[in-house]
């Protein structure tokens, strides 16, 4: 008898809300490639951060779809090169993203690129409740249906490098506060902008994926995007070679990536999706 009670109870009680992702139930994924004149949202800590994403955002822009790009710092601290200086790095970092993603059919005359201005690796030493309502009036702002960003983790904290770790973290802070009026008030008293529930989440940077994306059609424009990025990968971290890709290093890439398809191999970008409210 007292099994069938608790299986009872078990039965009516709403599901259980776990850690940050939360176990209630889930609307049924679509497929995103589908998706058209709908508003995606991407937000990460660095200018190269966001060629993880590049491949899917370039298909939800090929469908009409509006994206926007928010990046926390101006990327201003990450070369190793002795001759490099702050104001120079954070001035070849934003060109660096903005042809990588125009690559990919992404640019700032076309979509909105946004850059919160913060020092590159300073950003757990901001104030969180500053950086949250900068996230919660852009996402009011914006209203996107669906944001792109670093995975917190699940049940427990997913450990990130200083600037990644804050990101997750306050992207997602942001997106819960932007659903409530009584959170950051002034939004919409002062600026009329109302609360919006974000309901789509995909993750990257994730150990648990569950989401996988095939990029194929657009992956030799990923392989050039990912070339831009100079003064971040190989050698041209210690030493700045740019501004131009090193087109042999692309022939061979691109090669490589052929073989691969000719193989019958499909390239996916992968995400954690979270397709439910994280409004609680």
């Amino acid at each position: 008898m007292i099994f069938i009670l608790i299986s009872l109870l078990i039965s009516i009680l709403p599901l259980s809300v776990s850690g940050q992702t939360g176990t209630r139930a889930q609307k049924a994924p679509d497929d995103i490639t589908k998706w058209t004149n709908k508003t995606i949202m991407w937000v990460g800590p660095h200018q190269d951060d966001e060629s993880g994403c590049l491949g899917t955002l370039s298909l939800l822009k090929a469908n009409g779809n509006k994206i926007v790009m928010v990046w926390y710092t101006t990327g201003n601290k990450g070369s190793r090169d002795l001759d490099m200086t702050s104001e120079r790095l954070a001035q070849i970092r934003k060109i660096e993203s903005e042809k990588a993603c125009g690559e990919m059919g992404i640019t700032p005359a076309t979509d909105t690129f946004i850059c919160l201005g913060y020092d590159d690796g300073m950003l757990e030493y901001v104030p969180e409740k500053e950086l949250c309502e900068k996230v919660c009036r852009l996402i009011r702002q914006y209203r996107p249906d669906a944001v792109f960003t670093m995975d917190p983790g699940t049940t427990w904290m997913k450990w990130l490098k200083t600037d990644h770790r804050m990101s997750a973290f306050i992207t997602l802070d942001g997106a819960r506060a932007a659903a409530y009026h009584l959170y950051f008030p002034n939004h919409r008293i002062n600026e009329g902008l109302h609360p919006f529930t974000v309901t789509d989440y995909f993750f990257y940077s994730t150990g648990e994926s569950n989401c996988e994306v095939d990029v194929t059609s657009v992956s030799d424009k990923k392989i050039r995007a990912h070339a831009w990025y100079v003064s971040q990968f190989g050698a041209g971290n210690f030493k700045y070679v740019g501004p131009e890709p090193d087109q042999e290093n692309i022939k061979k890439q691109l090669s490589s990536n052929a073989e691969r398809i000719a193989k019958g191999e499909k390239i996916y970008e992968r995400f954690r999706r979270l397709s439910e409210s994280m409004s609680f």
